[in-house]
């Protein structure tokens, strides 16, 4: 792969701070309440739930031009949960995708898996951690 660009961001862990090389991102990081933290800060799984829908939300536009679509009235939600995986934690993302009508039905679920494939998000993580793709 060519790279065309790349972010770069340092962090100390779960409660200190991440810093992209640019200064535009310098967040507090904290555990949520709900694995006994603070919550007085971001966490990885809210950055990496932003990125994704961001991810999707962008590459869905560019797969709609080419199947001659309108998205403008797109949303997406992505949804990261981290929980036990044996004797670690993992990963799972529900990805909920908020169509307007004119792209109800098999219009809009064509999309949405054609999304699927072409997303740079989706694509790391198939075959790694569970997406289930909700259409609303």
């Amino acid at each position: 792969m060519d790279a065309l660009y790349t972010a770069v961001a340092t962090a100390n862990g779960r409660e200190g701070r991440a810093v992209s090389s640019d200064g535009t991102i310098d967040l507090a990081l904290a555990l949520p309440p709900e694995l006994g933290g603070n919550g007085a800060g971001t966490n990885p799984e809210q950055l990496f739930a932003a990125g994704y829908a961001a991810c999707f939300a962008s590459a869905m536009s560019n797969v709609a031009r080419r199947m001659k679509l309108d998205t403008k009235d797109v949303s997406v939600t992505a949804e990261v949960s981290l929980g036990k995986d044996g004797e670690g934690f993992g990963l799972g993302v529900v990805m909920r995708v908020e169509l307007p009508d004119t792209l109800a039905g098999e219009t809009g679920r064509r999309l949405v898996e054609a999304t699927h494939e072409f997303c740079p998000y989706s694509k790391a993580t198939r075959g790694n951690i569970p997406v289930e793709l909700v259409i609303e």
